[in-house]
Formats: C-alpha cells, sequence, structure tokens
C-alpha cells in the first residue's frame, strides 16, 4: 500500500478511517430499528394481556385466563427491560460517535505533513517521468542525426540538449529518492496512528456488538423463564381443581334435600286461603286512597304514552305520594332536571316540529273533600300545596330555546378544540406575572384538533406547559430622567379576530400556512404581543383562530384525474444558551417539524376512490439530522435505507382519508387541512450553527452598572442566508435603576425593572456585515447590580437552519408550495 505505483496508500489510509464513522452511526440506526420493534411487540402484548383479562370468567376455563394474563404481562416487561437497555446503549454509542469526530480531526491534523509529502513525491514522480522520456527523446535524436551524417554543427547542437537532459533527469532521481526517503519514514508513522485508530474503533465496535448481544441473551433467558413458569403453571393446574373450584363457586349447597312425604289435606285451612284478599291501604282510615293512587299513576302513564317525552318518566319511577288531604303530591322538577334528562337521552329535543311538541301539558289533580275537624290550618295547607303544584309546572322549551342551546353547544366545542398548546420555551412573558411554566424544548404543532387524531410520541420527559393567559394586565409606563421623555407602556394584546388565510394549497397565490408548532408571540420573551403578531406574516397569526383551521369557501376544485396540490412548510426552531465570550461553553439544540397542507377538494377524491395513487416523497438533505420522528400512525419507511442524506416515507392512504375525513366533519368550512408529518432534531455545532452569536459583559459598581451586548450575524449557519427581523433583546437589571442611557435608543420598565432593545432586520448588508454592539450604563439607588440572564428573539422567513427539504416521488401529485422559516426558542445568554 505505501509502496505501490501511484503512492495512494494515504488516501486509502484516510478514507478508510472516515468509513468507521459510517459504520458505527449505521450501528446506531441498527439498534434504534431493533429497540422500535421491540417497544411495539411489548406494546402488542400488553394489550393482548388487557384482552385475556377482559376474557369470559364464566365456566371451568375462567382461571386460565389468568395464568395466560400474567404470562403475557412478563413477557411485556421483558421485552420493555430490553427496549431500555437498548436505549441506553445509544447513548453510548452516540457517545462514541463524537469521541471518534474529535479523534479523527486531531489525527487529521497530526498527519498533515504526511499529505504534503505524499504531493510531493507524486508531483516529483511526475515530473520524473516527464524527464526520462525528454531524456530518451534527446540522446535518439543525437544517435540518428550522427547515423544520417548530419552536419558537425547539427551533431553539437543535438549533444548539448542531450547533455542538458540527461543532467535534468539525474536530478530528478536525486530529488526523488530524498522524497520517497522522506514519504516512507512519515507514512509509516502514519500507518501505524490508522491502524491503531482502526483497532480502536474495531474493538470499541465489539464490545458494543457485546453488550447489544448481552442484552439480547438475557431478555432471551427471561422470556425461557416465563416459559417455564407457564408450563409449570399449566401443569399444576389439573382438571380436578378447575372442577373443584367451579364447584366451590358456583355449588347450591352440600345437604342434600331431604324426601317430601304425602301431606293430606286439610279442608278449613284451604278455604281460608281461597278467599279474595284486599289491599292494605297506605294510611289506615282513608277510604279513596287506594283509588287516588291508582287513578293518577293512570292519568300520568296515559300521558305518557301519549306524548312520549322522557322526562314525564321520572314520574314513574316511584309511586306517587299521596298527602293527608287526598292530593296526589307532584314531584319537583326543575331545571337542573331537564338539563340531566337531555344528557341522557339526546333525542329530546326533535328536528321536526310536530303538534305533540306544541301541545301543552295536562295534569290531573284530584282533591278529596275537607274534613270539617281541621278547620283553618287545613285551608292554609290547601292552598301552600295549590302553590307549590302551580310553582312546579315547567312549559315545553320553545323552538328559540333549541337554538340558543345548540348554539351555545357549538361555541363550547369550538373554543375547546381551538385552545393553543404552544411550548413556551423561553418561559413566559418576563414583562409579564411569573407563572409555572414547562421546561420542554420540543416543537409541536397542530393543524386542526380533531378528535382521535395520530399523534407522534415526543421525546421522553417532553412537558406540555400550560396555555398562554388570553389577556396581560396593562403595565403603567415608567419614566426615568435622562431617557426618552415619552416612554410608552407595554400595552396588553388586542383582542384578535379570526382572520381567514388562504391555504398553502394555492401554490400560485397564496404564501400562508398554519402551524401551531409555530413559533408565535408566546415562545420568547414579547414585550407589546399586539404588535409583534401583527407584524408576523399571515400563516403565522392564523395561529389565533379558535378551531385551527381557515375559513371561507375551498378555492380549489378538483377532479380525479388532476395531479393533487400539496404543499410543505418546514418550521424550526433553535434554543441557544451563550456563556460569556467562550464560544466552546454555548449549548444548542434545534428541533423542527414538518407539516402537510391538503386542499378541501382533496377529500372528495379520496374518498370516491377506493384507491387513490400513494403519496410518497423523498426527505433529501438528512445528513445533518440526528433524529426523525415520523407519524408513525401515517406514515412508512424502509428502514433498511442506505442513503444516508435522503430518506423515503409513504403514506398510509387509508388513515389519511380517515384523519381528513374527521377533519373536515369537524371543520366542514375550512379551505385546507394541516397535518403533522414528522418531527426531527437537527445536529448542532456549537456557536456555528447559530444565526446569532452573543456576548455580554456586565460591570457592576454600588452606584452603577455598565452593560454590553456584542452580537454577530452568522450566514453559515443557515441554508440559505437571509435577515433576521423582529429582533428584541430583553435584559433585567436590578439594584435600584433611577437612570438609564442607551446606545442605541432602548426602553425601560421600571415595574418591572427590563430593558428592551429592537432592532431592525439584521444581515450581512446590515452596517458592519451584521455584527454591532449594544451599550447602556445604569445609575443605581441600591447597587451593584446582579448579572442576569438576558433573552432574544427573532423570527427568519424563507430559510431552514438544517437544509432539509421535500421531494415528491411518482404521479398523481405536485408540489404547489413550500415554505420554510424557523425562530428563537430558549436563546439566552449570560456573562
Amino acid at each position: 500500500m505505501v509502496t505501490g505505483e501511484k503512492n495512494n496508500g494515504f488516501d486509502v489510509l484516510y478514507h478508510n478511517m472516515k468509513h468507521g464513522q459510517i459504520s458505527t452511526k449505521e450501528l446506531t440506526d441498527f439498534i434504534r430499528e431493533r429497540s422500535t420493534i421491540e417497544e411495539a411487540y411489548a406494546r402488542s402484548m400488553t394489550k393482548l394481556a388487557k384482552s385475556a383479562g377482559n376474557f369470559s370468567q364464566l365456566g371451568t376455563f375462567a382461571p386460565m385466563w389468568d395464568v395466560f394474563k400474567g404470562s403475557t404481562e412478563k413477557l411485556a416487561s421483558c421485552h420493555m427491560e430490553l427496549v431500555r437497555k437498548l436505549q441506553e446503549l445509544i447513548k453510548e454509542v452516540q457517545k462514541y460517535v463524537e469521541e471518534q469526530s474529535k479523534a479523527h480531526k486531531k489525527t487529521k491534523e497530526e498527519v498533515a505533513s504526511t499529505l504534503e509529502a505524499v504531493q510531493n513525491i507524486q508531483s516529483i514522480f511526475q515530473a520524473l517521468q516527464k524527464s526520462k522520456e525528454n531524456y530518451n527523446a534527446k540522446i535518439v535524436e543525437q544517435e540518428r542525426l550522427r547515423k544520417e551524417g548530419a552536419t558537425q554543427r547539427d551533431v553539437d547542437k543535438a549533444g548539448v540538449k542531450a547533455k542538458k537532459a540527461t543532467e535534468t533527469y539525474k536530478s530528478y532521481v536525486e530529488k526523488y529518492a530524498t522524497a520517497k526517503s522522506e514519504f516512507e519514514q512519515k507514512m509509516t508513522e502514519t500507518a501505524q496512528k490508522f491502524q491503531d485508530i482502526e483497532e480502536n474503533h474495531i474493538l470499541h465496535m465489539k464490545e458494543i456488538i457485546q453488550s447489544y448481544s448481552l442484552y439480547v441473551d438475557e431478555t432471551h433467558i427471561q422470556i425461557g423463564e416465563v416459559h417455564h413458569e407457564f408450563v409449570r403453571n399449566i401443569e399444576n393446574t389439573s382438571v380436578e381443581s378447575l372442577i373443584q373450584k367451579l364447584a366451590e363457586s358456583k355449588g347450591t349447597g352440600k345437604e342434600r334435600p331431604g324426601p317430601i312425604e304425602f301431606e293430606e289435606c286439610n279442608v278449613a285451612i284451604a278455604a281460608e286461603g281461597a278467599k279474595p284478599r284486599r289491599r292494605k291501604l297506605l294510611i289506615p282510615g282513608r277510604r279513596k286512597d287506594k283509588d287516588t293512587d291508582s287513578t293518577c299513576v293512570n292519568k300520568v302513564k296515559i300521558n305518557c304514552e301519549r306524548k312520549k317525552n322522557r322526562i314525564l318518566l321520572v314520574f314513574l319511577q316511584n309511586v306517587p305520594q299521596v298527602d293527608e288531604e287526598g292530593f296526589c303530591i307532584r314531584p319537583e322538577v326543575n331545571e337542573n332536571d331537564i338539563l340531566f334528562c337531555l344528557s341522557q337521552q339526546n333525542s329530546f329535543y326533535s328536528s321536526s316540529d310536530s303538534e305533540d311538541e306544541d301541545e301543552p301539558r295536562k295534569f290531573h289533580v284530584q282533591i278529596k273533600p275537607v274534613q270539617p275537624n281541621n278547620g283553618v290550618h287545613r285551608n292554609q295547607a290547601n292552598i301552600d300545596e295549590l302553590k307549590a303544584s302551580i310553582g312546579n309546572i315547567i312549559l315545553s322549551p320553545s323552538t328559540s330555546v333549541r337554538k340558543v342551546t345548540s348554539v351555545y353547544l357549538t361555541f363550547s366545542f369550538s373554543r375547546n378544540y381551538g385552545r393553543l398548546t404552544n411550548n413556551d420555551l423561553l418561559s413566559l412573558d418576563p414583562l409579564s406575572p411569573a407563572q409555572a411554566v414547562g421546561s420542554s424544548s420540543a416543537v409541536s404543532s397542530s393543524a386542526v384538533s380533531v378528535p382521535n387524531r395520530p399523534t407522534t410520541p415526543l421525546a421522553p420527559g417532553a412537558l406540555v406547559p400550560p396555555p398562554r393567559p388570553s389577556s396581560r394586565p396593562k403595565l403603567p409606563a415608567g419614566k426615568l430622567t435622562g431617557i426618552n421623555e415619552i416612554v410608552r407602556p407595554f400595552s396588553p394584546p388586542k383582542a384578535s379576530s379570526p382572520t381567514p388565510t388562504a391555504p398553502l394549497a394555492r401554490a400560485e397565490s397564496s404564501s400562508s400556512l398554519s402551524s401551531n408548532a409555530s413559533l408565535s408571540a408566546g415562545n420568547t420573551p414579547t414585550v407589546e404581543d399586539d404588535m409583534f403578531i401583527a407584524k408576523l406574516p399571515t400563516f403565522e397569526k392564523r395561529c389565533e383562530t379558535p378551531a385551527g383551521t381557515s375559513r371561507g369557501p375551498s378555492p380549489v376544485t378538483l377532479a380525479s384525474q388532476d395531479a393533487l396540490p400539496i404543499a410543505v412548510a418546514f418550521t424550526e426552531s433553535v434554543n441557544a444558551y451563550f456563556k460569556g465570550a467562550d464560544p466552546t461553553k454555548c449549548i444548542v439544540k434545534i428541533t423542527g417539524d414538518m407539516t402537510l397542507s391538503f386542499p378541501m377538494g382533496i377529500i372528495k377524491v379520496f374518498t370516491s376512490n377506493p384507491s387513490p395513487a400513494v403519496l410518497t416523497f423523498k426527505l433529501k438533505n438528512t445528513s445533518r439530522l440526528e433524529q426523525i420522528l415520523p407519524n408513525q400512525q401515517l406514515l412508512y419507511s424502509d428502514p433498511s435505507q442506505s442513503d444516508s442524506d435522503s430518506k423515503d416515507f409513504w403514506f398510509n392512504m387509508q388513515a389519511l382519508t380517515s384523519y381528513l375525513r374527521k377533519a373536515s366533519e369537524q371543520s366542514p368550512s375550512a379551505s385546507y387541512y394541516n397535518v403533522d408529518i414528522l418531527k426531527y432534531q437537527v445536529m448542532s455545532d456549537g456557536i456555528h450553527s447559530t444565526p446569532l452569536n452573543l456576548a455580554v459583559y456586565w460591570k457592576c459598581t454600588p452606584s452603577t452598572t455598565d452593560l454590553r451586548i456584542d452580537y454577530r450575524y452568522n450566514p453559515e449557519s443557515m441554508d440559505s442566508p437571509s435577515p433576521l427581523t423582529n429582533v428584541q433583546i430583553l435584559v433585567p437589571v436590578d439594584g435600584g435603576v433611577t437612570n438609564m442611557q442607551s446606545l442605541p435608543n432602548s426602553i425601560w420598565n421600571s415595574e418591572q425593572s427590563k430593558c428592551l432593545w429592537r432592532l431592525t432586520d439584521i444581515s450581512e448588508k446590515s452596517e458592519n456585515d451584521g455584527a454591532g454592539s449594544l451599550r447602556a450604563k445604569f445609575e443605581l439607588s441600591n447597587g451593584p447590580s446582579h448579572p442576569s440572564t438576558l433573552a432574544v428573539q427573532f423570527m427568519n422567513e424563507g430559510s431552514t437552519l438544517s437544509g432539509v427539504d421535500m421531494e415528491l416521488q411518482g404521479a398523481g401529485y405536485r408540489l404547489s408550495l413550500s415554505k420554510k422559516r424557523f425562530a428563537t426558542g430558549r436563546y439566552m445568554a449570560d456573562c
């Protein structure tokens, strides 16, 4: 390899070292796929165990289901334990990948001199070959002239040229010998380094494989033990024991009944038993109670059968009570009873207007004559009973009540499904009262909320923070000397109205997209949310609509033979933490999600065609993605794909059609429906992956605080560099600020003790190529200040940090619009 003609041994060894990274990544993918399969199997076994527990508990075989259930649950736990171990192994492999990458970078620097030696000997070798050919040609020319009897002058000239070519050839031979010696020396050392790297790589990979094999072997041993236990339980459960359990649980007694003897008839007792018995009255001394009871019940039964009203069935559940005066007491029915009956019977309000509904309710009241010995007390009781009876009469609901109830239910339903769940990555607005906030940095998105909506599992430990408040208290304006005299207060957001937006599927006229994963104003510390939201593009403001879909008729009429328009959006969130001016301490995490938008007309095409064309797409530029989480209920993919820079997916068309049908039933007036397809995490390269680099400097004294914030636009972090817009920097300053001077001008909020800078768009075309500084000096009354963590927000339209893209495959569909954007999540800097 070292002594080859073209000296290509170095190139072979170097690329072989690089192939080690590919092998490590592929091994990680294999273990992750095995973990996914084991997890799916464990969930299926858990589901099977639950179904075994719900089987019939009747018969002699019923106890056997407990054995099946226990064994299946243990099998599921064995596979879940394997999943946990494989996840830990994946973390170890990823850690090794990072160490391997650092080792390769270090080796590359160390073998740079060897590379120069290789290039030197290759260039000298080429020159040597040329000088040798020239030497041979001159010697042959000189001999030819001698043989042909050329003039002495021509022979002398040829001799001079031959001598010069000979000297050149000899010099290159000497140079090649020197270069060869140096090359062999350095190449020997380099080859040893490469061999050491490969040996360590193979040893580490074998350790990983041994761990993998050990985990699988332990799982198989556990599964074997569970199976042996299952067999023992089956063997120990004999036929006699099952029959004995049935006898113990269902037995009717252990003593046999005695024989029945013949008894002669007793005429006297038999004659008495044949007499008819009169019903015992509820109230002794009242002869008409029985008649009153029967009459009232019959009247209510007749009325119920004629009107078929569910509410009146309440009166038939118990025998009506009769008071001392013979009244049939009507149970009290209030509005709560009506609502309860409505919830129990949805068909209470019929959609048809029949005469029975409008017929007034009739009640039969039978009053017994007042006994003369009760006097005034009985008269007063009669009046009270009559008032109570009249007060309990409830009219049938009118048509207007039905309409109001229906509207209210619809409104409440829409409000519940329109509730946003933004992941607030930078906590809630620092200028608003503090609230508890989830710490997740995962991005969730939802275009149309539908029951049983397919979801993608988030990363373990991800929390969903509470929804952002609908309004914020208005803060008073703070005025300081030495600052601008007019300081606008931080105004609360105005009531936002649902704004219809154009669907993504309209490629020719639309540039909007709706997404809850969106980086809305709630994702970062915001000041004057109403103004901030107003500056967002239309697809961002659409997140404020209650139902989460566009309103208005569909702009597209599709035919089954047309290429169906599909729109895609990539939304990414960059989270970063800068520590002082040290770039090595920068922590970065970038996540994103992919959303497809389908026009309303596509649902009719899908439902009318029993076998619609399968929607297939290729996710390109995936080499920078660390993890991809597809919607497993909607998407399929081939885990054996070898191309590391792309990945193919295709839809479960039946599940997609079902999902879109539910979405259309939930929001029939929507023009389009957005579907979350997949989420991903981008591999970061520290500070080089941040669009805006930051460095913070504090100088705190008892009387003053000096603050400087250096920022620099980083176009290399983006797929296609474009301006950062809506840049805001928020800095809390304590110590009792009495005066502030800043450059450029900033806004000070005295109640919250925070300073806010609003900057224009930052790009390569900005001053100093997007680099600059923010300076402020604060005069204190209760110093010194304590350096705090500042928060930054910005957004970008038309670009992503990952460079990921989508390409439709096959026929039947066309990509009408591709939208890309990113914005800040938790973007903070500290000194």
